[in-house]
């Protein structure tokens, strides 16, 4: 019996879907409250139970979530009880030993570059694939195991993947990381830590400064790739290129993908195929089915409004998430639904938030999520008082967003603000 505790984590879920799905007994403890990543555990009827001391058993094996310490009262009764406990990175390791593994690592892009790419090798070969929206997939006779590996504190480092794509490299996680320095070390050692070779992105300038051991191939549209998209087209029904790959002529793709920055990730998946000798016609056609992870720019028509929910929280994100929504919905206004996430990240790219908000015709923005961190730094009235068409908005708040026409509201977190986004779409129904 595997018990997860912290089972509803984006991570933890897909780990546990996984080994439910391999055969194994699988049960977890977390808050009562609805998160999205818990989908996939409520079709399996994986059991989810409150955190209570009395849960752990003698014959389990626990996988302890990252931010749970002996604090916890099942880790502390785990530790009592002298019980095997690993943590997620661990448990991961294990599986990646069991698959060609190919992992996905960056600081922007990779949950929707992992899911693409899960989506079109399970299509075509049979794949495993642990995604960072909670979903996670597993069968036991499956050649690949596609995983998303992520830096902070410098997790990523636990795998041995046989591939691993980088999809950027950017200052995140500032409450860990001293500076782009360091986080640029991690990423060197990551990609020193593949078998056979690394895919990134040659478009960004620290990735394609990187130094490493290991056969290296850069995707972009810089001629000085090896993956390269050329004749690119974006319109609003989305996007048209060839791909050259080591100056070689692979194939036309014609898909319905938005902005620069998915673009770029289609490549690192374009790459991998190409490398394990997938035909270009093939490929394309899998691509256009596929239809993204969770809270990646899902899209919910209302009449003349869209409603966009989208998991951007840093800069580059949401500049790329905003020229995507330029693209497709060229002639409506933006409305900005923003939820900052951690005092430590909202300080440190404060002018960037409000720059960027500028620029919309209408920002509302909610109080700091906290998460792991106690120090405020920072507050919302921070970034508002700077932002000329800001206001700030209550989850309970949903009426205020009532008045607009022919817009698109842009529901931008990390975090779960369900509640809100939801509220405010069966309000419009019931108005409509």
């Amino acid at each position: 019996m595997y018990y997860f505790i912290g089972i509803k984590g984006s991570g933890m879920s897909a780990l546990a879907s996984i080994l439910f799905d391999l055969g194994y007994e699988v049960m977890g403890s977390d808050v009562e409250s609805h998160f999205f990543t818990e989908e996939g555990l409520l079709e399996r009827k994986i059991k989810i139970l409150p955190f209570d001391k009395d849960n752990i058993k003698k014959d389990m094996i626990i996988v302890k979530g990252n931010a749970f310490t002996e604090d916890n009262v099942e880790v502390a009764r785990a530790m009592e009880m002298g019980l095997t406990i690993h943590s997620y990175e661990e448990m991961v390791a294990k599986l990646t030993n069991m698959f060609e593994t190919i992992t996905v690592a960056g600081c922007h892009g990779k949950t929707s570059t992992t899911s693409m790419l899960s989506h079109v090798l399970d299509e075509l070969a049979g794949a495993n694939y642990l995604i960072g929206d909670g979903t996670g997939h597993a069968n036991k006779e499956n050649k690949y195991f596609v995983l998303e590996a992520c830096e902070y504190k410098r997790h990523f480092l636990a795998y041995h993947p046989y591939y691993a794509i980088i999809t950027n490299i950017d200052l995140d996680h500032v409450d860990y990381f001293h500076d782009i320095d360091d986080v640029i070390d991690a990423y060197r050692e990551y990609a020193d830590n593949a078998e056979k070779m690394v895919i990134a992105c040659g478009d960004d300038p620290y990735t394609h400064s990187l130094e490493i051991a290991k056969p290296i191939f850069f995707y972009g549209l810089d001629d000085d790739n090896d993956i390269i998209a050329k004749d690119v087209q974006y319109s609003k029904e989305g996007t048209t290129f060839d791909v050259f790959v080591e100056d070689n002529y692979y194939g036309h793709f014609d898909l319905p993908i938005y902005g620069k920055h998915q673009l770029l990730n289609t490549l690192a998946v374009i790459g991998i195929c190409y490398y394990e000798r997938i035909e270009a016609k093939e490929l394309a056609n899998k691509l256009k089915t596929f239809t993204g992870p969770k809270r990646r720019f899902a899209e919910t028509i209302l009449g003349d409004n869209v409603v966009v929910d989208d998991y951007a929280h840093h800069p580059a994100e949401m500049k790329a998430t905003l020229k995507a929504v330029k693209q497709k919905y060229e002639n409506k206004k933006i409305v900005v639904i923003f939820q900052p996430h951690t005092y430590t990240r909202t300080l440190e790219f404060k002018d960037d938030y409000i720059d960027i908000l500028k620029e919309v015709d209408k920002a509302y923005i909610m109080d700091i999520h906290a998460s792991r961190e106690t120090e405020e730094l920072i507050t919302s009235e921070d970034l508002i008082k700077k932002i000329p068409k800001a206001e700030h908005i209550n989850m309970d708040e949903a009426d205020k967003l009532l008045k607009y026409k022919d817009t698109v509201l842009l529901f931008m977190s990390p975090n779960d603000i369900s509640s809100l986004e939801n509220d405010y779409i069966k309000k419009s129904q019931d108005i409509e």
